[in-house]
């Protein structure tokens, strides 16, 4: 057997410790990825969870989020329009004649309904002529693009309650068909006050 010289048994040995500390660098590296592998999966699920509780609070105690399925409301709203709505605005203010809102819908309290508030608690409406008289007053609604048809009414709204109408009256499922034709206090959502789909534009 060849003997090896001074020079190369130092060279081996050198190789081994450095084959060595790679080894150990390499493994010490695995150790330290996994816990911030493990922290960066936590700190995505963490950021899901808060989104997720921010977007459930704000559904359930500040916005309502609707999709309007019908014509009833054209032309302020058009079906298929999205409209959001405050469902704090009505905790500090009493609903008045001309509001938008989103509310439990009288007959049936699992759908949501979006209609305009016409007559207040305690007043008498009736529609003829085309027109809405409001204790015997013509009412005067500049967002109306059709004729009323028909003559309703007489209508005695209880205290606690309105009486709402849709915007397109003659295809509005409204206050005049329902079996519980006034809407009460306890089953308004919100004000609406903005729809978003087809560009934003604010309720007045």
């Amino acid at each position: 057997m060849e003997k090896k010289t001074k020079e190369e048994l130092e060279q081996e040995i050198q190789e081994k410790v450095d084959r060595e500390r790679s080894r150990r660098d390499r493994a010490a590296a695995e150790v330290g990825e996994k816990p911030n592998v493990y922290r960066e999966i936590f700190d995505w699920i963490a950021v899901i969870v808060i989104a997720v509780l921010i977007s459930f609070m704000l559904h359930t105690f500040v916005i309502v989020n609707a999709t309007v399925p019908t014509s009833s409301m054209e032309n302020t709203i058009m079906a298929g329009d999205r409209v959001i709505g405050s469902r704090l605005y009505y905790r500090r203010h009493e609903p008045q004649r001309g509001d938008i809102i989103m509310f439990d819908y009288p007959d049936d309290p699992r759908i949501l309904y979006i209609k305009r508030v016409i007559g207040l608690p305690g007043e008498h409406v009736e529609i003829t002529g085309g027109t809405v008289y409001i204790n015997g007053e013509p009412l005067d609604e500049p967002y109306l693009d059709v004729v009323t048809e028909g003559e309703w009414g007489p209508y005695d709204v209880p205290e606690g309650h309105y009486f709402m109408m849709g915007d397109n009256r003659n295809d509005s499922a409204d206050s005049r068909y329902w079996q519980h034709p006034y809407l009460s206090r306890d089953g308004i959502v919100g004000k609406a006050v903005l729809k978003y789909w087809r560009g934003f534009e604010r309720f007045k």
